[in-house]
């Protein structure tokens, strides 16, 4: 029976390497796998999934306003589909999540999603509140604070370094405009380790 799969994390802790992986693992068996990208997200041009270690594939975008089950659907009537990816999917909307759930109980097509859990001011995005909900099974996916802690949350900076607490939630940006942090460095806005602060052994579970 197929599921939908939530993993979630902050930024910078290998959602889309992980996701190309699972791809290539399904095409490596001979399976065809779909991977889907909303169309807000085009640092690195349209269609294209790409991770910070260099993988790469192509993906089709999609809209807010599409019917993301009619679009599988569509396409599953030309190819054969085993298996599909969503990637940045924090933006989905709420509908969308809905339909997903429809591919994997009606199609019985699994369903992998891989998104931001929570936005610069520490809400979550429509997209991920919903697969925390609706989604069969949830993983987080973990990386590591300046100061060790596990981060878990993400804090925006502008050009001179200077963290910003308030504006859209949705600007797309990568190293340069966004810095996973822990919840207490995220309190109190620290961005960088300080020379006098100890090193945490590991992070906490």
């Amino acid at each position: 029976m197929a599921k939908l799969y939530f993993y979630y994390s902050t930024m910078n802790a290998g959602k889309s390497t992980m996701m190309l992986q699972a791809s290539y693992n399904y095409q490596e068996r001979g399976m065809h796998t779909l991977l889907l990208a909303p169309d807000i997200d085009n640092r690195d041009g349209e269609s294209i999934i790409s991770s910070r270690i260099g993988l790469s594939a192509p993906a089709i975008s999609f809209h807010t306003a599409d019917n993301l089950y009619s679009l599988i659907l569509s396409i599953g009537r030309k190819q054969t589909v085993d298996c599909i990816f969503i990637d940045e999917a924090q933006f989905l909307e709420k509908k969308q999540v809905k339909q997903l759930s429809d591919v994997t109980d009606e199609l019985d097509i699994p369903v992998l999603c891989y998104g931001l859990r929570t936005d610069f001011q520490g809400n979550l995005f429509t997209g991920s509140e919903q697969l925390l909900a609706w989604a069969d099974e949830l993983t987080e996916i973990k990386t590591i604070c300046h100061c060790g802690r596990k981060a878990n949350m993400v804090l925006r900076i502008d050009a001179d370094g200077n963290v910003i607490k308030q504006g859209a939630q949705i600007k797309i940006g990568g190293n340069d405009n966004y810095i996973s942090v822990c919840r207490k460095c995220f309190k109190s806005g620290m961005i960088k380790r300080r020379n006098d602060e100890l090193m945490l052994e590991g992070f906490d579970e």
